[in-house]
């Protein structure tokens, strides 16, 4: 007959090496929970399917530590294959210290051009205000610094309409109503942006992509679901 104590270690163990039973998943896999709230594993872990470069080349960068790398790949950002319009995305991330710049495209028209025709979250050490962590690049800045951890970090990204928000960690950072932003290259304070076109005109649906800008970014845990158009 088991001690109480030998249970309660038995069961421990029987939660952790079962845990999708209780709501956890091992990486790049989805829990029972997760399937059918209809969210997507858009990242394997092993390989680039449903991946490639935004030139349309195959990925060069193997995949590492059961993560994507843009870094090296062969393009400006890797783009999944499908565009998404309504959604809400989470991926863990983790950065090249000390300095490190990358950004999770969104809702990018025109692959060729992600930089003018889609949305950016910017994952940067070394930026500040509206190229913060966190921020809708050169857009919405924060409303309050992204609270990172040493390591990976889960970023929450949801795009309902014109509504963009930005949770790091739980924690929501950055709000924005696209909506707002009717005037050609400024925002609605007056301040000028990088588009040459107001923001609302902006895609509301296109493609999502992983920016390689100098530096190793790692990106796991990749999972998405769509919503309802209102």
């Amino acid at each position: 007959m088991l001690r109480f104590s030998s249970f309660k270690a038995l069961v421990l163990v029987t939660v952790l090496l079962g845990g999708s039973v209780c709501g956890f998943a091992a990486d790049n896999e989805l829990t029972e929970a997760e399937k059918k709230d209809g969210w997507q594993l858009l990242f394997n872990g092993k390989d680039h399917t449903g991946w490639k470069c935004n030139t349309g080349k195959e990925i060069a960068t193997p995949v590492e530590d059961g993560s994507l790398l843009p870094w090296n790949s062969g393009g400006y950002i890797i783009v999944y294959e499908k565009p998404f319009g309504d959604f809400e995305l989470k991926c863990d991330v983790k950065m090249t210290p000390p300095a490190c710049n990358s950004g999770i495209f969104f809702r990018v028209g025109d692959v060729k051009n992600p930089v003018y025709t889609g949305f950016e979250v910017a994952i940067d050490q070394a930026g500040d205000g509206y190229h913060d962590f966190g921020a809708v690049y050169d857009l919405q800045k924060p409303k309050k610094k992204a609270p990172l951890k040493p390591e990976w970090n889960t970023v929450t990204l949801r795009c309902e309409g014109p509504n963009i928000t930005v949770s790091v960690n739980g924690d929501v950072v950055t709000e924005m109503d696209a909506d707002q932003f009717d005037k050609v290259s400024k925002r609605p304070d007056g301040t000028q942006h990088k588009f040459g076109v107001a923001a609302k005109e902006l895609p509301r649906t296109g493609h999502l992509g992983f920016q390689d800008h100098g530096k190793k970014v790692w990106y796991k845990n990749i999972k998405l679901r769509e919503l309802k158009a209102k």
